[in-house]
């Protein structure tokens, strides 16, 4: 994704241009410009030069973001959010005011209220007359901005807000100089000269509505400003100079310039520079600029820490291993920013107005000066209603109402440990209807613990651990993990075992000295050899106890079981009972067996426990669930990676893998399933502020333009007035999405059961209900088992090989290709390995498949047993 700064955008309707300008250019594939940020990010391999280049032809400037500074590495989004704008209106407001209140004083002052004047001018007319129009021009002048940016909208048939606010000024400023010059006439008619004087000009006006727009515009830019604040706060944390080993001296060096692998120092009270391992020292870590947690963490040799962290209590020395963006604090920052850049689904139904907004506005202010010269009135009164029109009409409002809410709502997640990667994720979250969890290191901590041995008749504790030990000892797996933490402690001497291979959710296999063995679950162990049958009762009690039993054989005799447990998070069960009171259904998906993930299920009080399910059949399930409603899959794991992605909402542990965070569309940084029912009421709060927004700028619009046009005599308007609303209606948008910044995201005192549409049973076992049909009495929740054996009834995969794909390009019309034949499900095609992986619904020929592909000028090599 390319990024760029655009500046000259003042309302909606540059927004809107400057994006169909961008989306014109060959290669872009996908364009979202940002109002609020001055933004753009762009998808697709387009030229940066061509794209700046469209901009600058729609009358805009652009320039591609820094990606490196000193001192870090933020800029590209600390430069979309400097504020540009502010200082330079405060100076135009500033000099305004000064030459509009001696106007007022002219105009008003003297004339209403007989303030003194100058003997010169006291009933000079033609000399008050053309002060006035000297004083207007000057205000106009400090004000040229709009006029400028007006006048070239209008050469490239984009009127945008600056074209009603310099048409409404021009247009009262050249009515008033003809009258000026009809004024000349009358020279020797004081009578007739004062009431010209006195009701015909409208030189403060054409004054007034550039003045008063800059007031709107600096209180617009200070709220929006307030918008980013989180953002900006999280930035100005970013450390930006470190103390780097060289040798053996110690220096300070920019943040930017530390390498991989370099190492570094940190002193008490000092702020971790990039992420790393701690290689020597012990300290507590204070991580509330990444989690939102105020609580220190304890680290020590061999811990991940993180950049931007601040070290509390011991110095410590550790090893670079992430710099530059590839930080999770910068990552972090990216998230945020790119959230903002994006365009929210409900942001549509404002991008269709103001693209039409104001031609509109301009064609009915038109229409409302004929109308009324038509009337009768007269040619100043029509003009008065006309130029009203065009001045209190406001796209900015609607142009607001959406990005405002949306950053200030990623703002309050970020600050809580919440990251949702787009506007999008931000606005969909509230609308889950179920959430599917996975349980290790979802639901569980994720750090098996050994639990008990279990040896067959015969066979030693020693014995059967010292192959465990050996079979496990190659496996990145956590049950493996606690079982060589078990085997370490009780300094049993490590066999390693040959020809190891990983059968995913299945087992290990390997020989130790030329022996066959194999470990894993009692369903995999059956396949290897007869399971003796007090084994088999042990291993049930185990289950019903939520303990996960694991056996063991070495050439064709089982040796035992060892027995492991995973502790359940200590907010895992309030955190499902939030999200059941918010009318959700909440799934546990499990390699475990049925009896243990059960165990697991009831205590934390899910309402269906999915077990037995191989980790290439999560995707599957997933899908299958998507059926009965909207869902969100939370998980931490590779093997959970494609799920998040096939779910309509991923939802990843912070501290899962990275694959996992990839692919999900939200991030728990704090890795609390509490955050999962924080993330859907902040995502409600959002969309509410949302509506709230679109609504008054809807109804300003909708209220104020018939008034202005004259349609109701009894409410008075006149152009300053006019410009004063239009002024202020930019402003409420923005303090009304400020007011997220009170929201609690942890209070569920304001949850809401979201209405769920009825849907049949789907076929996930056979007695998987609806979710209208799960009892909320029944603490015991519904289960089904998979298995190996249900693998067919969940899905049906084939392999295919193709030549002739070089590129993502190629990638993309293959899998358009595959989707399209009726009964295949999903495609996932890599031009690396020329294969696609093709889910299916129901049986396809090879034969179509052969023929989608060759259809598309690819080679069909066959299909993969």
């Amino acid at each position: 994704m390319k990024r760029f700064v655009v500046t000259g955008m003042t309302c909606s309707a540059c927004q809107a241009h400057v994006e169909k300008a961008v989306a014109k250019v060959p290669g872009v594939d996908r364009v979202a410009v940002s109002l609020l940020t001055n933004s753009m990010a762009v998808e697709g391999n387009a030229a940066a030069g061509d794209i700046v280049a469209a901009v600058e032809h729609a009358g805009y400037g652009a320039s591609p973001m820094g990606q490196e500074k000193e001192g870090g590495s933020l800029s590209s989004a600390g430069e979309a959010l400097f504020d540009r704008e502010t200082p330079k209106l405060k100076r135009c407001l500033l000099w305004s005011a000064v030459f509009l209140v001696i106007l007022m004083y002219i105009t008003m002052g003297h004339t209403m209220l007989q303030l003194p004047l100058p003997d010169f001018l006291d009933g000079n007319y033609m000399a008050l007359a053309i002060t006035q129009m000297l004083l207007a021009l000057i205000i106009m002048s400090i004000n040229r901005a709009f006029f400028i940016s007006g006048t070239r909208s209008i050469r490239q048939l984009a009127p945008n807000m600056d074209t009603l606010v310099a048409l409404g000024s021009g247009v009262s400023f050249l009515w008033s100089l003809y009258v000026v010059y009809t004024m000349t006439t009358l020279v020797g008619n004081p009578a007739a000269l004062a009431s010209v004087y006195a009701s015909r000009l409208y030189f403060e006006s054409a004054a007034m509505i550039p003045a008063l727009i800059t007031v709107g515009k600096t209180l617009e830019s200070l709220s929006k400003g307030r918008t980013t604040d989180a953002l900006k706060g999280l930035m100005k944390m970013a450390p930006r100079t470190a103390l780097v080993e060289q040798g053996d001296t110690i220096i300070e060096v920019p943040v930017g310039s530390i390498q991989v692998g370099d190492l570094f120092v940190v002193r008490p009270g000092g702020a971790v520079p990039v992420d790393a391992v701690i290689v020597e020292g012990e300290t507590a870590l204070d991580e509330s600029t990444l989690t939102g947690e105020s609580i220190p963490v304890d680290k020590g040799a061999g811990s991940l820490i993180r950049a931007a962290t601040i070290n509390q209590t011991g110095f410590i020395r550790a090893r670079a291993t992430r710099v530059g963006e590839d930080t999770a604090f910068s990552q972090i920052i990216r998230m945020v920013s790119d959230a903002a850049a994006t365009k929210a689904p409900i942001a549509r139904i404002a991008d269709k107005v103001s693209s039409i907004f104001v031609p509109s506005i301009i064609g009915i202010a038109i229409v409302v000066g004929v109308v009324w010269i038509a009337l009768g009135a007269t040619t100043a009164k029509a003009l008065e209603y006309a130029i009203c029109v065009l001045v209190v009409s406001c796209p900015c409002a609607l142009g607001l109402a959406t990005p405002v809410a949306i950053m200030v709502g990623n703002g309050q997640g970020a600050r809580h440990g919440i990251l949702f990667k787009t506007s999008e994720a931000l606005e969909n979250t509230g609308k889950l209807q179920i959430i599917a969890l996975d349980k290790t290191g979802t639901i569980t901590e994720g750090k098996p613990e050994v639990t008990g041995l279990y040896p067959a008749e015969g066979v030693t504790e020693d014995r059967l651990l010292s192959v465990a030990y050996g079979l496990e000892y190659k496996s990145e797996h956590p049950l493996a993990k606690a079982i060589v933490t078990k085997a370490e402690a009780l300094q049993i001497p490590l066999a390693n075992a040959e020809e190891f291979k990983i059968l995913a959710g299945h087992g290990l296999t390997g020989k130790i000295s030329d022996r066959a063995v194999s470990g894993g679950s009692a369903a995999f162990m059956k396949t290897k050899a007869a399971i003796p049958e007090p084994l088999l009762q042990q291993a049930g009690e185990l289950a019903e106890k939520g303990e996960t039993p694991l056996f063991f054989e070495e050439n064709g005799s089982v040796l035992g079981i060892i027995a492991e447990a995973d502790v359940i998070k200590e907010d895992s069960a309030r955190a499902v009972a939030a999200l059941k009171r918010m009318g959700l259904e909440v799934v546990m998906l499990t390699g475990d067996n049925e009896k243990t993930a059960a165990a697991i299920g009831e205590k934390v009080g899910v309402d269906q426990v999915i077990a037995g399910v191989l980790p290439d059949e999560k995707e599957a399930v997933i899908r299958a669930l998507a059926k009965r409603g909207r869902i969100a899959m939370v998980g931490d794991g590779v093997n959970d990676a494609p799920a998040l992605a096939r779910a309509d909402m991923g939802i990843a542990i912070g501290r899962g893998s990275d694959v996992a965070i990839d692919s999900a569309d939200i991030v728990l940084m704090n890795s609390r399933l509490s955050d999962v029912a924080a993330a859907i009421r902040l995502s409600r709060a959002t969309v509410k502020n949302i509506h709230e927004n679109l609504f008054w700028a809807f109804a300003y619009n909708l209220i104020l333009i018939p008034i202005a046009a004259g349609l109701f005599p009894s409410i008075p308007m006149n152009p300053m007035l006019g410009a004063a609303a239009m002024a202020i209606s930019s402003v409420t948008v923005c303090l009304n999405a400020l007011r997220l910044n009170l929201f609690s995201l942890h209070d569920s005192r304001c949850d809401k059961p979201i209405a769920r549409r009825a849907v049949p049973a789907e076929i996930i076992g056979k007695d998987n209900p609806a979710p209208g049909r799960i009892s909320r009495e029944n603490a015991r929740p519904n289960y089904t088992y998979l298995g190996t054996s249900s693998k067919e009834e969940v899905t049906m995969k084939k392999t295919v090989s193709i030549k002739g794909m070089s590129c993502s390009h190629c990638e993309m019309t293959v899998k358009k290709a595959l989707e399209a034949l009726d009964g295949v499900e999903s495609a996932t095609v890599s031009h690396e390995t020329g294969e696609a992986q093709i889910t299916l619904s129901k049986d396809v020929s090879d034969a179509a498949i052969q023929k989608a592909i060759e259809d598309k000028d690819y080679i069909f090599e066959g299909i993969k047993a």
